[in-house]
């Protein structure tokens, strides 16, 4: 059978596009390389209960928000959200203080305010930058640290606003404003939780592909596109298994994809240097905690802790984890206490690149006591705003950038894709269009991650979609 499209890769970029399309009316195709879909939204199990993967929250889910309409129309408003605290949905701590980081956005200005009254006249032009946020054209360019340091006259106040670092990677000589901007916006407009797993996203954009005759193949891993007189007309997966298609979406890496066409007549020598010398962004360190039934009562916001005020590089620096992100999982029952937390903090490629060569469950004892240390630093870390944390564990999970490379093949295991620079924007920020006509991307590699940004990303190759059809190449 013969394709109108075929989708690789099932992240959510790659559900949101097979989803659309399938509804439209055309024959889909989902390949995904792993034995369930989800990509970084999928969660995994152990000992009976579900752990997250790369989804803790979102923002701008209430009506007139960035996401609403995009999740209206894609059926997952109906998912059971939960709303965080109003007046702290994040809280930060830098040494022992805890500054609330609240909803909306005059209400952001005013709490924080509070705290740095000098700031004021600032925090109100920080809050009207985030309400009409700046174009691609307009802050593309603009480095956020410099922004943010030009602005605010207090070095704790910039360490403050930047401080929910683990949702993006901190770089001061390169960071782009746009990416800044964009990625702490719709939260301050709201932020919500998933009462339950990312596969309740996952189950909902499956469930509507295939309602809508469209196949979701897993384990279908793609080994090479076939090009044929300037297009693409073919996958390849495992065992000789050949995918026929007038379209195909990469939801993969662009390192990945364009490693499949290394024969394209399309594809220049020079082009595949200049992706592949593309950086990428770093790996996350996660510890999933199953805490006693009954320690911790639950609480309706996320904790961002760091040992010093140096949110912009503790990352960068080698004396132990200098700072961690601490996600609890709404209960599942009415007791109202935790059973699950999440704590994450960036790990560096270079930490894993001894054992790059390996595979899961086949690292060896020392990689192993590193995990178990770089845990307890993040459990004492976190032991600041939750006091007694490690008596309260029952049990523990870890996993690394390695851990993620090999489940979803993102180069050095980066959790946001490609690295992208104010210095040279329209180098490292990807449209969905490729010099090869039937072939477009996906995916948080292009422009902006994260669950807001991949949606973003989705509905703006559908366009590239739908100006196709309109010009008869589909």
């Amino acid at each position: 059978m013969k394709y109108d499209v075929i989708v690789i890769g099932s992240g959510l970029g790659g559900l949101i596009c097979a989803r659309q399309l399938a509804q439209s009316g055309r024959s889909v195709l989902v390949l995904e390389r792993q034995h369930q879909p989800g990509g970084c939204l999928q969660s995994y199990r152990r000992g009976g209960m579900e752990f997250d993967t790369g989804l803790h929250y979102v923002g701008g889910l209430a009506e007139g928000q960035p996401l609403y309409d995009a999740f209206s129309q894609l059926g997952l408003l109906k998912l059971p959200w939960q709303r965080l605290d109003a007046d702290g949905f994040d809280q930060i701590t830098i040494g022992r203080q805890t500054y609330p980081l609240a909803e909306g956005f005059d209400h952001f200005a005013d709490v924080l305010s509070g705290y740095f009254p000098q700031e004021r006249h600032a925090l109100q032009q920080f809050v009207d930058m985030l309400r009409h946020l700046p174009s691609f054209e307009d802050s593309s360019h603009v480095n956020a640290y410099d922004y943010l340091t030009t602005l605010f006259h207090d070095p704790l106040l910039v360490n403050i606003l930047s401080a929910t670092a683990m949702k993006m990677e901190l770089r001061r000589e390169s960071l782009p404003l746009f990416n800044f901007a964009h990625s702490q916006s719709s939260y301050v407009q709201s932020s919500w939780r998933l009462k339950g797993s990312g596969n309740l996203i996952v189950d909902s954009l499956v469930s509507d592909i295939k309602a809508a005759g469209g196949e979701v193949c897993c384990g279908a891993e793609v080994k090479r596109l076939e090009e044929r007189g300037g297009t693409i007309v073919a996958a390849h997966g495992p065992n000789g298994r050949v995918f026929e298609g007038r379209l195909f979406i990469s939801d993969v890496h662009p390192q990945l994809t364009f490693g499949w066409l290394k024969d394209s007549t399309l594809l220049k020598g020079v082009f595949h240097r200049r992706i592949n010398a593309l950086e990428n962004t770093f790996g996350i360190f996660t510890v999933s905690l199953v805490l006693k039934a009954g320690t911790l009562p639950y609480f309706n916001h996320n904790k961002y802790v760091y040992r010093k005020a140096n949110v912009w590089t503790f990352a960068e620096e080698t004396d132990g984890v200098g700072g961690v992100m601490v996600s609890a999982r709404v209960p599942d029952d009415d007791t109202q206490f935790v059973r699950q937390i999440d704590l994450l903090t960036p790990m560096p490629w270079e930490v894993c690149r001894h054992w790059e060569d390996t595979t899961i469950g086949r690292r060896g004892q020392i990689y192993e006591l590193q995990k178990d240390r770089l845990a307890d630093e993040c459990i004492r870390l976190a032991e600041r705003v939750i006091p007694g944390l490690a008596a309260m564990v029952e049990r523990r999970y870890t996993s690394t950038p390695l851990t993620w490379r090999d489940y979803t093949l993102s180069p050095c295991g980066s959790a946001f894709g490609v690295r992208k620079d104010c210095r040279m924007p329209l180098m490292t920020m990807l449209s969905p269009k490729t010099p090869i006509p039937n072939l477009l991307l996906t995916g948080q590699s292009l422009v902006l991650h994260g669950l807001e940004g991949v949606t973003r990303t989705a509905f703006n190759t559908l366009e590239c979609v739908m100006h196709k059809t309109l010009n008869s190449q589909l």
